[in-house]
């Protein structure tokens, strides 16, 4: 049902600021773990874009569409998570774009290497989609 509204202006609500959905590209080589992940976010303030292996995150990484923040996954087919992180910090468009990197491999020399390469944070799997959650929410109000 429209608000109502005094004056010329259109019934229905104008988009603001505040409505801006951030992009959040899912790199994950098992379709559930990212269409899980999809799911929670897209309950959110979060649009959500879903590839399966590392040479189709890189291709739309080195595109010039919006991405707000990655979530990455280490191990997958075509080029590793930790590859696909390299080269997006060589992407001068790209710098500064959040990434969490999201494995089954709780290795610390795997968190001490995605760290190094400018990982925003790791997460062990299995995690908490709630967890997950809290930290994208963390990052973007920053």
């Amino acid at each position: 049902m429209p608000r109502e509204s005094s004056g010329s202006q259109r019934a229905e609500s104008m988009p603001t600021a505040s409505d801006h959905r951030h992009r959040v590209l899912v790199v994950d080589d098992e379709p559930h773990i990212g269409r899980i992940i999809q799911l929670k976010l897209e309950l959110g303030p979060y649009e959500v874009e879903l590839v399966h292996d590392g040479r189709a995150a890189l291709e739309r990484l080195r595109s010039d569409a919006p991405v707000d923040l990655v979530l990455l996954d280490i191990m997958m087919p075509h080029a590793s998570g930790l590859d696909v992180l390299r080269e997006l910090r060589r992407l001068p468009h790209r710098r500064a774009t959040p990434v969490i990197v999201l494995t089954a491999r709780g290795q610390e020399t795997d968190r001490e290497q995605a760290i190094q390469l400018g990982a925003t944070d790791f997460l062990t799997k299995p995690f908490s989609p709630k967890r997950l959650l809290a930290r994208i929410d963390e990052i973007f109000s920053h």
